[in-house]
């Protein structure tokens, strides 16, 4: 099966926050704006998109974002902490719902031995706490970008989901009438 395009997760992705009321905000740093873009790429994504921060370097992480520059310097910014906080801070900051963050290395450099190219971490932020992914993508920069771009949208979609199904009333439970 062929992996949908960023275009279309957008798609799926707006169907289901205006359906349910939900909004969304995003913090982003090896994407540089990837997910924002696909985002705002289907018309009406204003029903529910807040904003995004392309939050690049450390100093915006920390200026805009509320990362704590000692949370950075413990664990970098390519790190499961940095994106927690990223998209806490992108919570608060925009008043979303659904808050998403992606940190990682794009590659062709900056790459180490404990944080290869291709390391990036998409966290999501709701109100029943942080849920944090760690991926290794093989790509080059622009498949990198790409490929980390799906995963914020495809983890975006997953929680907007799990909304839904948590409002469905459960008939075994005697909460929905027959």
């Amino acid at each position: 099966m062929a992996e949908e395009s960023l275009r279309a997760l957008a798609e799926k992705l707006q169907e289901a926050c205006l359906r349910l009321g939900l909004t969304v905000a995003m913090a982003e740093s090896c994407t540089g704006g990837l997910v924002a873009s696909a985002i705002t790429d289907v018309s009406g994504s204003s029903g529910y998109f807040r904003g995004g921060v392309v939050s690049y370097s450390n100093d915006a992480k920390i200026a805009l974002l509320g990362v704590p520059q000692a949370l950075l310097e413990a664990h970098g910014a390519v790190s499961a902490q940095a994106a927690r906080a990223m998209a806490l801070g992108v919570q608060a900051l925009l008043s979303a719902d659904l808050a998403v963050s992606v940190t990682g290395v794009a590659g062709p450099g900056g790459g180490s031995a404990s944080k290869p190219v291709g390391l990036t971490y998409v966290a999501i932020a709701d109100s029943t706490g942080v849920d944090v992914r760690r991926f290794a993508w093989a790509g080059d920069r622009l498949g990198n970008k790409e490929s980390s771009a799906r995963a914020a949208l495809e983890l975006l979609l997953l929680h907007a989901n799990a909304v839904s199904r948590s409002a469905d009333p459960d008939p075994a439970a005697g909460g929905a009438p027959e």
